[in-house]
């Protein structure tokens, strides 16, 4: 063990091992809820310039393909953050030998990840897209948003991996100012692309791209630059089989969690797009509403989670119990105040992507937004417990959490979409999100017991 590494003085990096776990948290929380803010105000920009001055057909091309994004972007996010587990235990027990030893395993799976994903998705875009059914109006600007993006994986994974390394050992500031700088140039770039060049929708998913890789590119020169701790030595740069074996066991549950969750997402967004365009338009609308109102939820979950790492690391279970319950009531509070707003705003909001002429998407995209408000609550305890799982260790477990909501969409897809259209599809998340809190929210307390029981001691 490398406890008084002198690398860490000076250092950006933050012990959340020692302090009050809400304090830690929230102040952790904020840059990210910040840099999500930032990359959903450039989505939400995206949609409206995509929406307003190329059509809704061009903007329901877009929608066409989201849960498909969410099934292979959501496998790279979730392998990331899976990959920074270890680093976080490392870095909360002061093992900093071994934790530069995971970040250069975990670097080298990230570029054999990134590259067999890129090529397998990119030759396959064109039957993912009959697979959901896309309408053949919107096919051709569905088919060039998505390949673009599928090629820009490596540069996705490349950003989302440091990014998360950073975030393991406590600086979740350094993340939060190259998201601002890549959606600032994400936003002239779309403003470049597609009034200026008239590139369509491919110009917004080559700014998406390019945006990306600066902010990877930036992350590895300061992380380089100015964090020490993180600087890999000669000993540090071994290809070896435990760190590998440990890395795949945390990441790649973790990316399947998202993919499974995202297959039921797939086939609501197949049924959605067998009732029209309209009804696709609307709901992408939602969509991205419904993003941005994520947004805390994502923060909070992520703050904890590595908070959760950082005091597993070191052994203190009494704050890893304090911080699970303190960020759950946090995120609750929230998700009920947020939910009110979807409720008797989101017609309103939906404007930022529809003309108000055109009444019948507006009607679609509110009602799907009315009806998720009312249940937005049960979506902060389903992020908080399974985010805690993973920053455990658990990353297994949770698999089952992403297989209830997959199972959910599903059924609601083919036994009441069928019947009820449309409103069926308004009610299919929160059915999901409901039958991932039954499975996950007990988890959670059994991964924490099992902890507790483990280091075979209840107070820090």
């Amino acid at each position: 063990m490398n406890g008084t590494d002198s690398n860490v003085k000076g250092s950006r990096v933050k012990d959340m091992t020692m302090g009050s776990p809400v304090r830690l948290m929230v102040s952790f929380a904020i840059p990210l809820l910040l840099g999500n803010l930032f990359q959903q105000f450039y989505n939400l920009f995206d949609a409206a310039i995509v929406g307003r001055v190329l059509g809704p057909n061009a903007l329901a091309g877009v929608g066409a393909s989201s849960s498909v994004q969410f099934l292979v972007i959501g496998f790279c996010l979730g392998v990331c953050s899976g990959f920074a587990i270890p680093v976080a235990q490392r870095f909360g027990a002061r093992d900093y030998s071994q934790m530069r030893r995971f970040v250069y395993n975990s670097l080298f799976l990230v570029l054999v990840i990134s590259l067999v994903l890129t090529v397998t998705t990119a030759a396959l875009t064109p039957r993912i897209l009959h697979l959901l059914h896309t309408p053949e109006d919107i096919f051709s600007d569905a088919y060039d948003y998505l390949f673009v993006l599928f090629l820009g994986i490596p540069f996705t994974m490349l950003y989302n991996s440091l990014s998360g390394i950073l975030r393991a050992v406590g600086d979740s500031r350094t993340p939060f100012i190259f998201l601002v700088i890549s959606t600032i140039l994400n936003i002239v770039l779309d403003t470049l692309f597609i009034l200026v060049f008239r590139m369509g929708v491919m110009g917004a998913s080559i700014a998406t791209v390019i945006s990306q890789a600066v902010s990877g590119i930036l992350c590895a020169i300061v992380i380089y630059r100015k964090f020490n701790i993180l600087r890999l030595k000669r000993e540090d740069r071994v290809i070896g089989r435990p760190y590998l074996v440990k890395l795949i066991a945390m990441g790649v549950p973790m990316g399947l969690q998202f993919s499974i969750t995202a297959i039921g997402s797939m086939v609501m967004q197949s049924a959605n797009n067998s009732l029209g365009s309209v009804y696709v338009s609307g709901f992408t609308a939602g969509m991205k509403i419904k993003q941005f109102a994520m947004c805390p939820f994502d923060a909070m979950a992520n703050a904890v989670a590595t908070f959760a790492g950082q005091n597993y690391g070191a052994g203190k279970v009494s704050r890893i119990k304090q911080g699970i319950k303190e960020g759950l009531l946090i995120s609750i509070v929230y998700g009920i105040l947020i939910g009110l707003v979807l409720i008797f705003f989101g017609r309103t909001m939906s404007m930022l992507f529809i003309s108000p002429s055109q009444t019948q998407i507006l009607d679609a995209s509110a009602l799907y937004l009315k009806r998720m408000g009312t249940c937005y609550w049960i979506l902060a305890i389903l992020n908080i417990t399974r985010m805690s799982c993973q920053g455990l260790g658990f990353s297994g477990r949770t698999i089952f959490s992403g297989t209830s909501e997959m199972i959910a969409r599903i059924f609601v897809s083919f036994a009441f979409v069928p019947v009820f259209g449309y409103d069926a599809i308004t009610w299919a998340d929160q059915v999901a999100w409901s039958a991932g809190v039954l499975y996950i929210a007990p988890t959670c307390y059994y991964c924490v017991k099992k902890i507790e029981k483990r280091l075979g001691k209840t107070n820090a």
